[in-house]
């Protein structure tokens, strides 16, 4: 499943005020110098068989063409290379021909990006071919990375000289406040990794902006936002970076109002014309949960109608009270082949009414929440009349029984609190058929068991789920994670996934808030 948007012609709707407040609440950015701390040659171009190289011993380490030198720097890390380089034997007569592939995992190392023929451009592979001219040098990479494991592979050089590469460092980026984090233990080593896992994909995804991937896209995508949110708020608790984004995404919008899927912010800020319908109420689910932790009166002032205007542009998409074939087709869910979203699309709808009538409620905007009541009851009775089998007791979306449907359904509490809890009870039931594909997916499918209070299997799925993402090498948690087909890629090719992915870093959330809660204990 593609998801390519092109409009000609596309100018979006720029708010100055918005824009310009936005800019104000930019976050500053950290730094750090961080080192490799181990080293290991591999004995083939694209294998994976490497023999350990120690530290102390690369000065005098001389690479002759087709030799390579990997780097390890001991986690993922987000920022800049800067590499020293020597030689050994006679005065360079040809400049040094080197090719950097830069890896969030091992499994990166030994992929031959030639092969990868997906339908997201291959730009994004982290590969840089460098020429250097004379040595010694210092040579300063201007581009950001994000990587644990760095090839420095020996392309050519001449018979007269080999290549020392004497001192690596990479200055990392971050708006996080690391240093700032109090210790945090639950008491169990596996909850434990996941959540250090997991505040360090978000970590590493909090830059300019929240970003989905620092690998790729480096974008601020609506999907994300709302769940780097939320695990912000109980880790991190940079609210002004939530706060920024929600002001971009307000700022610059598709000419009829509507909040794009994702923004870019240089060398401009611009709307991507790119629009989902469940990121664009999203939009409204992000601002209240803000609101929830902050009580900023002023961003509800400045968002309130641009929060409701996404409601009203998704409800004039219903034909008789159930989403249009438009809709559905503009609506994301999950990467997963086949699902049929028009049960989700509904479901998605009528949860974003809910946060929408607390956003009125907010504003003193009576008229307006009973307004939404009234559509919220007409979708949720349309929702059980058209999907809901009684005799299957699960919902069913133009034929087809998927997980998708059952937890967005569970989640719009379409249905009695007894109906839901049965009907979650028999998840397992649903898994295999148009089975989940990303961590995206999975978040969801935990907050619908904790919605019915399955909390020890919601636990458990996180702990498989995730734990199997660490069992598989993970330093930070991945886009997209198949454990049955580990190279699965919803792009055509797993050299081209982000390894470190906004959308899986929920765990933080998930443990301090329902699993280990201080207040609770």
């Amino acid at each position: 499943m593609e998801l390519i948007s092109i409009i000609e012609g596309f100018h979006p709707l720029d708010n100055a005020k918005l824009l310009e407040r936005a800019a104000e609440l930019a976050p500053n950015l950290h730094h750090k110098v961080k080192e490799p701390v181990g080293g290991f040659q591999l004995k083939e171009r694209y294998s994976s068989e490497k023999e350990e190289v120690v530290l102390h011993k690369l000065r005098h380490l001389a690479m002759g063409k087709g030799q390579n030198l990997c780097l390890d720097f001991g986690t993922h890390y987000v920022g800049y290379l800067t590499l020293n380089l020597s030689y050994s034997g006679s005065h360079p007569d040809a400049p040094a021909f080197l090719k950097l592939k830069f890896a969030e995992t091992m499994q990166e190392l030994s992929e031959n990006s030639e092969e990868y023929n997906g339908w997201i451009s291959r730009s994004w592979i982290q590969e840089e071919y460098i020429h250097v001219d004379q040595l010694p040098a210092k040579v300063v990479l201007p581009r950001r990375y994000a990587f644990r494991y760095l090839k420095i592979t020996m392309m050519d050089t001449s018979p007269k000289y080999k290549l020392i590469v004497s001192h690596a460092e990479c200055l990392t980026e971050t708006s996080a406040d690391v240093d700032r984090m109090e210790p945090y233990s639950t008491g169990d080593p596996l909850l434990d990794k996941i959540y250090e896992v997991s505040l360090r994909t978000l970590q590493n995804c909090m830059q300019d902006v929240f970003e989905d991937g620092p690998k790729r896209d480096q974008r601020l995508w609506m999907g994300d936002l709302r769940l780097q949110a939320l695990t912000n708020y109980v880790s991190f608790k940079n609210y002004d970076l939530v706060k920024h984004c929600l002001y971009l995404f307000g700022g610059s919008r598709f000419p009829d109002g509507r909040v794009s899927a994702c923004m870019f912010t240089a060398p401009t800020v611009e709307a991507d014309d790119t629009w989902m319908f469940d990121y664009a109420l999203f939009y409204v689910v992000a601002l209240e949960e803000y609101l929830q932790q902050t009580d900023d009166m002023e961003a509800l002032d400045d968002l309130y109608d641009i929060a409701m205007q996404q409601v009203e542009h998704s409800l004039r998409m219903c034909e008789n009270d159930v989403v249009s074939r438009e809709a559905v087709d503009g609506t994301f869910v999950d990467w997963t082949e086949g699902l049929d979203k028009t049960a989700c699309a509904q479901a998605i709808l009528i949860f974003a009414i809910r946060y929408a009538r607390r956003l009125a409620r907010h504003k003193n905007d009576w008229s307006q929440s009973n307004w939404l009541m009234d559509r919220m009851r007409r979708l949720e009775n349309a929702a059980r009349a058209r999907f809901w089998d009684e005799e299957k007791k699960c919902f069913v979306s133009n034929g087809q029984i998927s997980i998708a449907s059952q937890v967005w359904m569970v989640l719009a509490d379409v249905l009695s609190p007894e109906e839901a809890y049965d009907l979650m009870s028999r998840s397992d039931e649903f898994l295999d058929n148009c089975p989940m594909s990303t961590p995206y997916m999975h978040h969801y499918y935990i907050m619908a068991l904790l919605r019915v209070g399955l909390k020890d299997k919601a636990l458990n799925h996180m702990k498989e789920y995730w734990g199997s993402m660490l069992d598989a090498g993970a330093d930070t948690f991945w886009e997209a994670w198949d454990p049955k087909d580990p190279k699965a890629s919803p792009y055509g090719g797993s050299v081209i996934n982000s390894y470190c992915h906004a959308w899986s870093c929920t765990p933080a959330y998930l443990i301090r808030t329902f699993f280990c809660n201080e207040e609770e204990d």
